[in-house]
């Protein structure tokens, strides 16, 4: 291995990136997948060149994996259950009309 590959590391060893790709500008970004990266910079231009190749997104996020705090399915009745004696909260009483779109 030459010095250079020495100073950037191997690959494998980069942090892990989680990639979200807003397809056009009105719609939510969409978890599309995760790659490897030296640092943001990188992990925006690989996740620019691995999911928007025929220029299908807006905009992009990346995510360092390791910043992502996830709840653990088992607390699901604790953390979930308050909101379903709160039926008000659901968007099912309201009608949408026929010209609204991307809800």
């Amino acid at each position: 291995m030459s010095d250079a590959g020495k100073a950037d590391g191997d690959e494998r060893d980069w942090p892990l990136f989680e990639v979200f790709v807003r397809a056009r500008t009105g719609l939510h970004h969409r978890h599309c997948g995760s790659l490897h990266a030296a640092d943001p910079e990188m992990a925006l231009a690989r996740a620019r060149d691995v999911y928007t190749r025929r220029g299908e997104g807006a905009s992009i996020w990346v995510v360092a994996s390791r910043e992502i705090l996830a709840s653990d399915p088992a607390d699901k009745d604790m953390l979930f259950e308050p909101a379903l004696s709160k039926i008000y909260r659901h968007p099912s009483f309201y009608d949408l009309p026929d010209d609204v779109e991307n809800m």
